[in-house]
């Protein structure tokens, strides 16, 4: 078991809000409306935003719709729950999401449309080894039509839509059950899960007109929002439009000191993130995670000069900067020390689970064996053997589709992914997620495995293989705990989202690629960036046919340095331990070593802040629980600025000016 200061860290923070006794039902025909309305109004913007300028609704989308839905309720004499401005929420969430650096936002038939560009782009006469199943050839009447209405394309939509199946329920199911692991069992605090839930319920006090402290830190968030937004986003974007250059009040997204500082810290990247965001964000996580993450950063700018000087950083070079630092003491470092402390985290994570099972087990506690605990009555769970059946018939159907579209790949590799990788990784995201509130994966797992196997063709990289990460659905479920919603609404809300987003998506794509080629001159984000994604992706593809290489993976993969890693966690996490210390310091010290140390300066700042300054000013009990509130106002606010500032710019440049 974990010991008291270890218990009283996690409660410290677990403890900021709280889930109500009674759980109530948050969908019903408000928030099917809603869904509609998200999915025929505010996709169709979402993909236009994307194809243009990049960008994604984000926050704007789904704040937007909520606080619609809460100013036509009030005016209809009734009110939103805040069960129902959940479940709008977290609608809103998926069906305006965007995947990916190519910023593809409108559900599943995105991919289809880049598909038939990747494959259009292929060099060599690659683009024959892609099978019809991914998209039909480029000369096929439904490619020169731009129309997903031809029955060239029923191969690639039917794996889509049984691929999307299979997805939704194993990342639904094996989520649940990573939470009724982290959460029920070992009471992990979910640091960010607060955020969502205090902004719906904030927003649900307002719709009922008793609002509260939460409405009142939530619009002082979104003013702080709204003014930062208007200088951060809006002044560039703007000026941008009417002026020769933008006008840029503070960098975006960072100043860059790598190339001043690269004389006396080489292979260190340097400088400080400009978003506040990074600072109001100090105030939400855990103190002691931070300092961690600090600390980690702060190891890297001693590292990497040694490793320079010593020769160990081949790959860094003088002139490089900080992105391109970055990625370089990646591959020569800590890409596979990273991997090292995550196997630390996992084994750590495992040996508690299973000391608590052991002691479950001694005090003849039944409800709690394996460590899922005993969840609250009405809370609408489910049965988690059950949801373990159907995550192990979902990942057998992907094997087994798999199997068919890619009969020549090695089998085991197949269930090594779907049965052994996919749920350790998605244990140890969900133990970081519950920890410290930040994602963690083992980078370039899929690439490597494909390169090494010895396989060749480059239909594998577009098989849907079973490699997937669930355990940021763990932190979904505690967001719904917290706002007094039952999961059986989550579930008819997928059910729900599902034939919309299939629908819409297919609608508005066919529609917006009818009008014009994708990419185009219409399309300016999309011309500049596919171009250069497409020959990427191509030089990974490339890797798998007759005369590829993987040089950069026999350099980044060191498996000494991965057991330096691992030991490095284990020692630490015991001493930590041993001494009393907050253990959070050492999940924070591996969450530090992958992030930029730009972001870490501000972050750490604003938690100093928080702690010593504004924890006095505003005294102990309030300052828990106002962030949350704070920072979810805060993107709300940001959102608005910057969707209203892109739209007018995208309004702007379509308008041609006549010479006359």
């Amino acid at each position: 078991m974990a010991t008291m200061r270890e218990i009283e860290e996690l409660k410290e923070y677990r403890d900021l809000l709280q889930p109500p006794d009674e759980y109530q039902e948050g969908f019903g025909w408000k928030t099917v409306i809603g869904a509609l309305f998200i999915g025929f109004v505010m996709m169709p913007g979402a993909i236009y935003l994307g194809l243009v300028a990049g960008q994604t609704m984000g926050p704007a989308a789904e704040w937007t719709t909520i606080i619609l839905f809460t100013e036509v309720a009030r005016r209809s004499l009734t009110s939103l729950t805040k069960q129902e401005v959940y479940i709008l929420y977290y609608i809103a969430s998926g069906l305006t999401a965007m995947t990916g650096g190519l910023a593809l936002a409108g559900g599943p038939f995105a991919g289809l449309v880049w598909n038939q560009f990747l494959r259009a782009q292929a060099p060599g006469g690659l683009g024959e080894q892609v099978p019809n199943w991914v998209t039909p050839p480029p000369d096929s009447p439904a490619i020169r039509e731009r129309t997903f209405l031809h029955g060239d394309w029923l191969p690639a939509i039917a794996v889509l839509f049984a691929t999307n199946v299979f997805s939704r329920i194993a990342w639904f199911t094996f989520g649940y059950v990573l939470f009724r692991l982290m959460s029920d069992g070992e009471k992990l605090p979910y640091p960010m899960a607060p955020i969502t839930a205090q902004g719906a319920t904030a927003l649900a006090e307002a719709s009922s007109k008793e609002e509260t402290w939460r409405w009142r830190m939530f619009s002082i968030g979104s003013m702080i929002g709204i003014a930062f937004g208007f200088i951060y986003v809006a002044m560039p974007t703007l000026t941008g439009v009417m002026l020769v250059q933008p006008v840029s009040i503070l960098p975006i997204p960072w100043i860059d000191f790598t190339a001043g500082t690269e004389s006396f810290l080489p292979g260190a990247a340097t400088g400080i993130g400009t978003n506040l965001s990074a600072v109001i964000l100090g105030f939400v996580l855990p103190f002691w995670m931070v300092a961690g993450s600090f600390c980690g950063a702060m190891a890297t700018l001693i590292v990497n000069p040694i490793m320079v000087w010593t020769g160990h950083m081949p790959t860094w070079r003088p002139g490089m900067e900080s992105t391109r630092t970055l990625f370089a003491t990646q591959v020569d470092l800590w890409l596979s020390f990273g991997v090292g402390t995550a196997f630390a985290v996992a084994f750590i994570g495992m040996y508690k689970s299973f000391l608590q099972y052991k002691q479950a087990r001694a005090e003849g506690h039944t409800g709690g064996a394996l460590g899922f605990g005993t969840p609250p009555k009405g809370r609408g769970d489910f049965n988690v053997y059950l949801c373990i059946a159907l995550f192990l018939v979902s990942t057998t159907a992907y094997i087994v589709l798999c199997r068919i579209l890619v009969p020549g790949f090695p089998l085991a590799f197949i269930i090594i992914y779907g049965y052994i990788w996919t749920p350790f990784q998605s244990y140890i995201n969900a133990r970081m997620i519950g920890l410290t509130g930040q994602f963690i994966a083992f980078p370039m797992i899929r690439e490597a495995t494909f390169i090494f196997s010895g396989y060749k063709g480059v239909d594998i990289w577009f098989a849907p293989i079973p490699l997937a990460n669930y355990g940021a659905t763990s932190q979904k479920f505690r967001e719904v705990e917290l706002t007094g919603t039952k999961f059986t609404s989550v579930l008819k809300a997928e059910m729900l989202a599902f034939p919309v987003i299939i629908i819409t998506s297919f609608l508005f794509w066919s529609y917006i690629w009818k009008l014009n080629p994708i990419p185009s001159v219409q399309y300016p984000y999309a011309q500049k960036f596919w171009d250069y994604t497409a020959i990427q992706q191509w030089l990974w593809f490339s890797a798998t046919t007759e005369g590829g290489h993987a040089e950069m993976f026999q350099r980044a993969i060191k498996p000494y340095v991965m057991l330096g890693g691992l030991g490095f966690g284990v020692v630490t996490y015991t001493v930590l331990n041993a001494l009393n210390f907050p253990v959070l310091l050492i999940y924070g010290f591996i969450r530090g070593l992958s992030l930029m140390p730009h972001f870490i300066v501000p972050e750490f700042a604003g938690a100093l802040i928080g702690r010593y300054y504004m924890r006095k000013r505003f005294g102990e009990e309030n300052w828990k629980r106002w962030p949350p509130v704070l920072y979810a106002g805060f993107s709300c606010g940001m959102g608005l600025v910057s969707m209203l500032s892109i739209a007018f710019a995208l309004v702007s440049q379509s308008i041609t000016l006549l010479p006359y």
